[in-house]
């Protein structure tokens, strides 16, 4: 056993016995080595360190360093990654790969988070026009209540900043996972439909 999966083990291990399951257990770990190479071991157990670094921190403390750890992965387009014009990548192909385009580092973010606990009514996956790069962007917007001002976890930014202080994006939509919403430019949202789900969001679920 080298020394990286002995490390991952160990914490393994500890988080049982915290009573918190790992991000990624080792069975899981195992086939991704198979899929991918012995590296992504290493991709995990930094992930798996520095969330249980911020567990027990504030919402902020805990946007910051998932922002912070995932902007490290290397941006590169679908067509490049998968050979396709768009797919949604699992947290686990993300990091496996370690490769993505924005859909993907606003996925991986969103499940880290929840996995640190966080209230899933909070974060909202944000459709925005990128005025500096003229083109549509995703980024990850934190409500702390309703009606606050939403925080903004952007792959090309590693502050989180409030979305006064990003006038480079414009906001178009935002939705959860199960509601659609209509996003104004003042950040107010206007629910759509109920019911309605995204297409691509369906589309993760069944892969993951």
């Amino acid at each position: 056993m080298n020394i990286v999966r002995m490390v991952f083990f160990i914490l393994i291990v500890m988080s049982g016995a915290y009573g918190k399951e790992p991000y990624v257990e080792q069975n899981i770990l195992n086939r991704l080595e198979e899929k991918y190479n012995a590296f992504v071991t290493e991709r995990f157990l930094d992930l798996q360190q520095t969330l249980d670094s911020v567990k027990k921190r504030s919402d902020l403390e805990k946007l910051d360093a998932v922002n912070k750890y995932y902007n490290e992965v290397k941006y590169a387009t679908d067509e490049c990654v998968y050979k396709m014009i768009d797919y949604w990548a699992t947290p686990l192909e993300f990091l496996g790969k370690d490769r993505g385009d924005c859909e993907d580092y606003v996925i991986s973010k969103y499940f880290a988070l929840i996995y640190l606990g966080m209230e899933s009514e909070k974060l909202f996956f944000t459709y925005a026009k990128s005025i500096e790069f003229k083109d549509a962007h995703m980024v990850l917007t934190y409500f702390q209540t309703p009606r606050s001002e939403p925080l903004i976890l952007d792959n090309n930014n590693n502050k989180v900043l409030p979305a006064s202080q990003r006038k480079d994006l414009i906001p178009i939509y935002n939705f959860n996972g199960e509601l659609l919403y209509k996003a104004s430019s003042k950040g107010n949202e206007e629910q759509l439909n109920s019911v309605k789900s995204h297409t691509k969001w369906d589309e993760l679920k069944a892969n993951m």
